[in-house]
């Protein structure tokens, strides 16, 4: 897989964390709202993480106002909620040299930094 970012255009977060890496022209880039994930690539990212629990995004609005705080959710749960809506999926992704590094703490984006800036 070569070198990608899945990204929310509108999300001032992924913004930021674009412009400090300052990714060559040549790097994939994919906004998840225009362009949403396909099946395979989700697949792709879930085989990098180990989970598909790892790559959805609790914080998501219609996390909450779905009630789904309050329900047990099962990995095809998260597989089918990541594959209906762009917001499940927690942003940014990065996949640089095989690795995945999905979202935005600070633990993760020094990791990614470590990796990406030589």
């Amino acid at each position: 897989m070569e070198n990608k970012v899945y990204y929310l255009a509108t999300c001032t977060t992924c913004k930021r964390i674009l412009k400090e890496l300052a990714l060559p022209e040549d790097f994939a880039r994919q906004e998840i709202k225009s362009n949403p994930l396909s099946k395979a690539q989700l697949e792709e990212l879930k085989a990098k993480t180990g989970s598909y629990e790892s790559l959805f995004n609790r914080r998501a609005q219609l996390y909450r106002k779905r009630g789904l705080q309050d329900k047990t959710l099962s990995e095809r749960d998260f597989k089918e909620l990541i594959l209906e809506h762009y917001t499940f999926l927690k942003r940014p992704v990065f996949v640089i040299g095989g690795t995945a590094f999905v979202g935005n703490s600070k633990k993760t984006i020094e990791a990614l930094k470590a990796k990406w800036i030589k």
